[in-house]
């Protein structure tokens, strides 16, 4: 593992990872997620404080990361830490299931939901959409394929500019919307809606999910040290603010019922009735921008953790091949054939659900991971570094990050059993190649 920290180029600084961070949680679902969060929660008051809760269980979960990645600043993120934490065996199950699950799946989804836009903003007919999916995840790739740093600057314009739809959704509602944004009530739910505040905070949990793919990069981040701890809660902090400022303007340019029964479109008519039909088109660019930086910082992280299991004699070493520009191609292209394949499956939503049920069981390990740490650093006697990040309120802000997990894990089981089956399906189906590998080694 030490070999990987001297091909790998230490390029990216603290904005980068901040961008990373922004770029890689906030694709679409913060222009889309509105009307089914507020519709769950059953008022605005109760879908405001979902987003709250659920930005404050994510910044927990951030914090008590950002120690972990501190203390063992290396490329790979997760897997690194569960090899380290809790032995090699759970470290590969760890990257086994990012490699063949999460990873492609994310970006399948992603890539197709970017085609979909595309498509409909430029009247391309239906048949258009998986062709456009594949060219631009070919394009993302060869583009990181190149020297780190054009995709770097790549995820700092594109968040940048994403940025830009957040702020003036904020702006419109906080200064010219008339409804009010908190004490509405949903009066008029459909069949599926439970005005449930716990399924609430699930729904926007899912929608901060992204925030770890930064820990994939410890290779190539400059003081990695102090740059992880930074760039992760600076980045939540900022999408937090983000959530809960786009919420409120969308509660306050229009009533609850409406945002409701408007759904999926409830921002474009926002920018729509502030600014015209121009209005409604330039989101949707806004929307185009955020969904290829999402993409971007995706292809920039995940290909990373494959190449670190490669690197460790745990899967086949020409994942672990650099190029001239020292970029992982041999990861960075096996990701993008496998997100490829599972666009053809049609089935790349229900796959990435099914990723995030699977990530978050591992993220749990990690969390119950920084109490293993400190008690094995306390016996073997070494003093804490004031230049080494520590999470604050400790123990408490690591028992809200695990509380937090086990609520997404046991909502998830209760309300889609077979699928969570299926996922441990996936992650048995690496036991069997873990003793392979472990042997040849």
């Amino acid at each position: 593992m030490a070999g990987q920290e001297h091909h790998l180029k230490r390029t990216m600084g603290v904005w980068t990872g901040i961008s990373i961070v922004i770029g890689t949680v906030i694709g679409s679902g913060i222009f889309f997620k509105q009307g089914q969060v507020l519709e769950t929660a059953g008022s605005t008051t109760l879908g405001l404080l979902a987003w709250v809760a659920g930005g404050v269980i994510t910044l927990a979960a951030g914090l008590t990361i950002s120690e972990i990645g501190a203390h063992i600043p290396q490329t790979g993120g997760i897997y690194i830490y569960m090899d380290k934490l809790y032995g090699k065996f759970w470290g590969f199950l760890t990257g086994w299931t990012q490699v063949v699950v999460y990873a492609p799946a994310i970006v399948a989804s992603i890539a197709a939901y970017f085609a979909y836009l595309f498509a409909n903003f430029f009247g391309l007919p239906d048949s258009a959409v998986i062709w456009v999916g594949l060219g631009t995840l070919v394009l993302i790739t060869l583009m990181n394929s190149l020297d780190n740093r054009i995709a770097s600057m790549f995820q700092v314009a594109t968040t940048s500019i994403k940025l830009i739809p957040i702020a003036v959704l904020m702006v419109f509602g906080l200064f010219f919307g008339k409804a009010d944004a908190l004490g509405q009530t949903v009066t008029q739910l459909s069949s599926t809606a439970t005005g449930n505040f716990g399924m609430a905070v699930l729904a926007t949990l899912f929608a901060y999910d992204g925030w770890a793919t930064l820990t994939n990069l410890g290779g190539e981040l400059k003081n990695p040290r102090r740059n992880i701890p930074r760039s992760i809660i600076g980045g939540i902090l900022i999408v937090m603010l983000a959530y809960v400022g786009v919420s409120y303007g969308v509660y306050r340019a229009m009533p609850a019922d409406q945002i409701v029964k408007l759904g999926n479109n409830v921002t474009y008519e926002v920018a729509k009735s502030a600014f015209g039909e121009l209005g409604g088109r330039l989101l949707s660019i806004g929307i185009l921008i955020s969904m290829a930086g999402t993409l971007n910082g995706k292809m920039l992280a995940f290909p990373r953790m494959v190449y670190a299991m490669a690197e460790d004699g745990m899967l086949p070493k020409f994942l672990a091949r650099l190029n001239n520009a020292q970029a992982p191609v041999g990861a960075l292209w096996t990701t993008a054939v496998l997100a490829g394949a599972l666009m053809f499956t049609s089935k790349a939503d229900w796959l990435s659900d099914m990723a995030v049920f699977v990530i978050w069981l591992f993220y749990t390990a990690t969390f119950f991971g920084i109490f293993i740490l400190r008690i094995r650093n306390k016996r073997a006697g070494l003093a804490r570094d004031p230049e080494v990040f520590s999470v604050p309120l400790f123990p408490f802000v690591p028992l809200v990050a695990i509380l937090g997990a086990l609520f997404i894990l046991i909502n998830t089981l209760i309300s889609s059993f077979t699928m969570v089956l299926i996922s441990f399906v996936f992650v048995a189906v690496g036991i069997p190649v873990y003793l392979y590998y472990k042997n040849k080694q």
